[in-house]
């Protein structure tokens, strides 16, 4: 009883370090499992007579499915448990045994110990338990088929997707079983109560979804190539406005390492040809000076006059139209 009150308290204490914590710690799909060690049978009665047996082995073998969302497995178990008698009324004896077959269906939470290796899993499960009990008075089998109930702690290690390392204790009761002290004996209530320590593993599971696909990386769009300025009516001088423009392409024009800066001046249809050819070379050198003023390189600056030969706006000759007194700026 000492040793089940330690794996007890042990469950408990590494239950509330959790903090409940389930990330990190995830199956999902079917698996199988299988598991093997230490089994006791708490001292019982029959005929009235204290009934204690050796400890023996207990053996058992699951199959079940691994919810990822929930955290919840739920699996079958069959099990095997082997107890020679070690005393009864007091005497040793060397033959008489307990042997039991059972099935169980178990339901188990698995929480992480903040870690993506360790796990543990508490449970319990309900089934059937076929307890056949040979005497060691006479050697007389009897057997009897009860309702059982277990409770389940375990420690699990995963070692990779699909292999797990397991450590479990369960609590496995199967009350008042009908069984013979002797042959002669009337059939008679044994409380069942076991324990046992088991080492095994499980395997299966599905794999791990494929990470999501990354977003493509979007360039960002390229920087203005062309900038425009506008002038007032027969006039080259730059205005506020105009200048708030050439400030960011001699902004564009120094991060991007521009190699040449054209500039073309233009100018509405109002006048005659030979003054508007002058007055848009003018616009063309006042966006320049502009420039020079703002660190972009005179050598790297080129500038041509258009007149009223490519209008923004198309007009008949003599009108006076805002957007085709221009200058454009292009960065090569």
């Amino acid at each position: 009883m000492g040793f089940k009150k330690i794996l007890i308290g042990a469950a408990s204490v590494m239950a509330l370090t959790t903090g409940l914590a389930t990330a990190g710690y995830e199956r999902d799909g079917w698996y199988v499992g299988l598991e093997g060690g230490w089994g006791r049978v708490s001292e019982t009665d029959i005929s009235n007579e204290p009934l204690e047996f050796a400890d023996g082995i207990a053996v058992l073998g699951t199959a079940g499915y691994a919810f990822t969302d929930s955290k919840w497995r739920i699996e079958g178990e069959v099990g095997y448990r082997h107890n020679d008698v070690d005393t009864l009324d007091g005497a040793t004896f060397d033959n008489g045994e307990l042997e039991e077959w059972s099935g169980m269906l178990n339901a188990i939470y698995d929480f992480n110990l903040n870690s993506e290796k360790w796990g543990l899993g508490l449970g319990a499960g309900i089934g059937i338990d076929n307890a056949r009990y040979t005497s060691p008075i006479d050697g007389h089998d009897s057997n009897d088929k009860v309702f059982a109930f277990q409770a389940i702690a375990g420690l699990t290690y995963r070692v990779n997707q699909h292999w797990d390392i397991t450590l479990n204790y369960r609590y496995f009761n199967a009350a008042q079983a009908e069984l013979q002290y002797a042959a002669q004996s009337p059939s008679e209530e044994v409380d069942l109560e076991k324990h046992s320590v088991t080492i095994g593993f499980r395997y299966g599971y599905n794999e791990p979804p494929a990470p999501a696909a990354e977003p493509p990386v979007v360039a960002p769009p390229p920087a203005p190539k062309q900038f425009i300025v506008f002038f007032g009516y027969n006039k080259c001088n730059i205005t506020a406005e105009a200048d708030a423009v050439l400030s960011e392409a001699a902004s564009a024009a120094k991060s991007s390492g521009s190699a040449s800066v054209r500039i073309v001046g233009h100018t509405d249809t109002s006048g005659s040809n030979a003054y508007n050819q002058k007055l848009s070379e003018c616009r063309a050198n006042a966006a320049k000076t502009n420039l020079v003023g703002k660190g972009v390189s005179e050598g790297s600056i080129s500038t041509s006059g258009k007149g009223e030969t490519e209008l923004m706006v198309q007009t008949g000759d003599g009108v006076k139209e805002p957007q085709n007194r221009r200058a454009t700026i292009d960065l090569n």
